[in-house]
């Protein structure tokens, strides 16, 4: 099937934002999404390698402020 990676990848970068959290060492998300959408995140320089045997990746300060702005855009409730 072809699709847009684009916008596939900016979904996924958003739905990151529901699994994340933020503490004195950066922000975090669980990595159970597909591997080429992370892996090209990750070539965006939004995540942190996603082969990593740790069960999260982390969020570049970019990675974070877009998840977060990319889920309120298609996501937010109005009202």
């Amino acid at each position: 099937m072809n699709y847009d990676q684009e916008k596939v990848d900016e979904i996924v970068l958003a739905l990151l934002y529901l699994t994340s959290t933020t503490d004195q060492f950066g922000t975090r998300a669980w990595k159970g999404l597909d591997w080429s959408v992370l892996d090209r995140l990750h070539k965006k320089g939004y995540i942190s390698d996603p082969q990593s045997k740790s069960p999260t990746l982390t969020l570049s300060a970019e990675g974070a402020r877009l998840s977060r702005e990319l889920f309120q855009k298609h996501f937010a409730s109005e009202g």
